[in-house]
């Protein structure tokens, strides 16, 4: 292990970090976006618009972020919609999020207690008001657990973008090892980059969802 390799290599691997974890901060809150409508079209039933968004989790969920990505960056220029790679990064981590967020987010939705649905329309709440007050307080508190279990999966999934040349984490390890061959430094170092993200989220996750199941907030 030859730590003056590591040294020359931490300005690349800090740029590959701080891309890693933008793309990342931005395909979730996109996924956690997407998530949210659907499954709340999805829980009142909306005509049609259920179907299709059934059709786009289905989709999403059982074919590979690889595929996605390919798609996006190589198939939409032939119909002249060209993106940049740092673009479709983005649309194809937030395309997958979103049906796992969706699935997520239905699972603490239909969780809660009827009786809960029931008071709130005794008392004249409508669809909106039944989401903000009783149906989205109470499925997020279910939902936790899924929501941050995908979450850690999708900052894993952008080691993919690496097949379109995103020059994240895992990129630039692959580079940096086809031009200098020191496997041992490079992968020691993108290990410990992953881990830099994924552990103190695992953490604070952990903690949100016990705060946020228990009702602990501001206590």
């Amino acid at each position: 292990m030859d730590m003056s390799v590591v040294q020359a290599a931490v300005p690349k691997f800090i740029a590959g970090f701080e891309l890693t974890v933008w793309m990342s901060f931005i395909g979730i809150i996109g996924s956690v976006l997407v998530g949210l409508v659907c499954s709340l079209i999805q829980y009142f039933k909306a005509p049609i618009v259920s179907k299709v968004i059934a059709c786009y989790v289905e989709i999403s969920r059982n074919t590979p972020l690889l595929i996605q990505l390919f798609f996006l960056y190589y198939a939409f220029p032939v119909i002249g919609w060209k993106m940049s790679a740092e673009t479709c990064g983005f649309l194809g981590l937030t395309f997958l999020g979103g049906s796992y967020m969706a699935e997520a987010f239905s699972g603490g939705f239909t969780g809660i207690a009827s009786t809960q649905i029931d008071a709130g329309k005794a008392i004249g709440m409508n669809r909106l008001q039944l989401a903000r007050y009783v149906i989205f307080p109470q499925g997020l508190s279910l939902s936790m657990p899924a929501l941050a279990a995908n979450v850690i999966f999708l900052i894993k999934e952008t080691s993919i973008f690496s097949v379109i040349a995103i020059p994240e984490l895992t990129n630039t390890a692959l580079d940096l090892i086809g031009i200098y061959y020191r496997s041992n430094e490079y992968l020691l170092m993108l290990v410990i980059a992953y881990a830099i993200i994924l552990i103190p989220l695992s953490i604070i996750l952990t903690i949100l969802e016990r705060r946020v199941r228990y009702g602990s907030f501001g206590n």
